[in-house]
C-alpha cells in the first residue's frame, strides 16, 4: 500500500512540474508584454527627453558666442573650451572647489562617526539630539544665508563674542578679505550637511550584528578598537557612497557662496557654479557659461568613476 501510494505521488509530481515551469514562463512573457513599458514611460521620457536632451542642447550651445537673445549666433568652435582652460579664474574655481571638498568631507565625516555612536549609545532625549542634528540639512539657503552674512559681519555677532570673551584681537571683517572667507563658507557648508552624514551613518551603524560587537567586548576590545577594527570597515560603503555626493555637491555648489559672498572678495569663493551663472546671466557669455558647464559635468562623472572604482577596488570587487 505504502509503495502503490509513493509511486502515485512521484506520478503526480512528474506531471505537475511542466505545468509549474510552464506557469512560470507564462508569467514572465506577461511581465514583458508591450503594455508593461507603459508604467516606465514618464520616467523614459524625463531622463532621455529632457536630462539628456538639455546635456546635448548645452554642448551645442557651448560651440556659440552667444549672449542669449541674439538671433544669429555665431560658431566658434572649441574657442570657448581653450578660452576656459586659459581662464586663471577657473582654474581658481577648481582649487577651491578640491580645498572646499576634502576639508568638509573629512570633518563632517568625523562629526558624523562621532555623533553616530554617541547616539547609538544610551543616551538620553536622543530623538531631540536627532532632531537638532538634521535640521540644518532641512533648511532652505535662502533662509540660513543672511543669517551667517550677519554674524560674520565687521559688526556682528561673532566679532561681538570674540571680544567679550577676551580675545577680540581675533576679530576681523571675516567675509571681507580673502584669507577668511572661503573657511567661512566651508564652516558654513559643514554646518548645513553634518545631519545629513550623521544620518547616514546611524543608519549604517544599526546593520552591524550586535553579536560582533559583543564578541568583541568579550575578547577585550575597547572603544577605539572596535571603532577602527569593526564598524569602520561596516560603514565603509557608506563612506564611499558620501564622498561620491560630497564631491559632485563640491562641484555644483552654488547657492551658499552666492548669497553670502556672490563669489567674493577678489573670487576669493568663486566655484564652479557661481563662475558659470556670472558670465551666463550678469555677464551674457551664454556659450563660454555653457562651455564651463559642460566641464563641470565631465569633472562629475571622472570623479565619480574614480570614487566608485577605487572602493570597489578596495572592497576586493573586480
Amino acid at each position: 500500500m505504502t509503495a502503490t501510494t509513493t509511486t502515485r505521488e512521484a506520478r503526480s509530481l512528474r506531471v505537475e512540474t511542466p505545468r509549474t515551469a510552464g506557469g512560470g514562463a507564462s508569467r514572465r512573457r506577461l511581465l514583458l508584454q508591450p503594455r508593461g513599458y507603459l508604467w516606465i514611460l514618464p520616467a523614459l521620457v524625463l531622463s532621455v527627453g529632457l536630462i539628456y536632451y538639455c546635456i546635448g542642447y548645452t554642448g551645442y550651445i557651448s560651440t556659440l558666442d552667444w549672449n542669449g537673445t541674439a538671433p544669429d549666433p555665431t560658431h566658434v568652435g572649441a574657442a570657448n573650451y581653450l578660452r576656459v582652460f586659459q581662464d586663471p579664474v577657473f582654474w581658481d574655481a577648481i582649487q577651491h572647489t578640491v580645498i572646499s571638498f576634502v576639508v568638509t568631507f573629512v570633518i563632517q565625516t568625523a562629526l558624523g562617526i562621532l555623533f553616530a555612536v554617541l547616539l547609538h549609545s544610551k543616551v538620553r532625549l536622543g530623538v531631540v539630539y536627532k532632531v537638532i542634528l538634521f535640521v540644518p540639512v532641512v533648511l532652505a539657503p535662502a533662509i540660513t544665508a543672511p543669517v551667517f552674512r550677519q554674524i560674520f559681519a565687521n559688526d556682528g555677532q561673532f566679532n561681538w563674542l570674540l571680544t567679550h570673551i577676551g580675545l577680540g584681537g581675533l576679530a576681523q571683517p571675516w567675509l571681507a578679505q580673502s584669507s577668511t572667507a572661503l573657511p567661512v563658507i566651508m564652516s558654513i557648508t559643514i554646518w548645513q550637511w553634518t545631519g545629513m552624514t550623521f544620518i547616514l551613518y546611524y543608519a549604517a551603524m544599526g546593520q552591524i550584528e550586535a553579536e560582533v560587537l559583543e564578541a568583541a567586548r568579550i575578547d577585550g576590545a575597547g572603544n577605539i578598537r572596535t571603532l577602527v577594527s569593526i564598524i569602520w570597515p561596516g560603514i565603509r560603503g557608506t563612506t564611499i557612497a558620501l564622498a561620491t555626493l560630497s564631491a559632485i555637491g563640491a562641484l555644483k555648489t552654488f547657492d551658499i557662496p552666492y548669497l553670502v559672498t556672490v563669489g567674493g572678495p577678489n573670487f576669493a569663493t568663486e566655484f564652479l557654479g557661481t563662475l558659470i551663472y556670472r558670465q551666463s546671466i550678469p555677464l551674457g557669455a551664454v556659450g563660454y557659461g555653457a562651455a564651463l558647464s559642460i566641464m563641470l559635468l565631465v569633472l562629475a562623472l571622472v570623479m565619480g568613476i574614480i570614487l566608485n572604482t577605487r572602493g570597489r577596488d578596495r572592497d576586493g570587487v573586480r
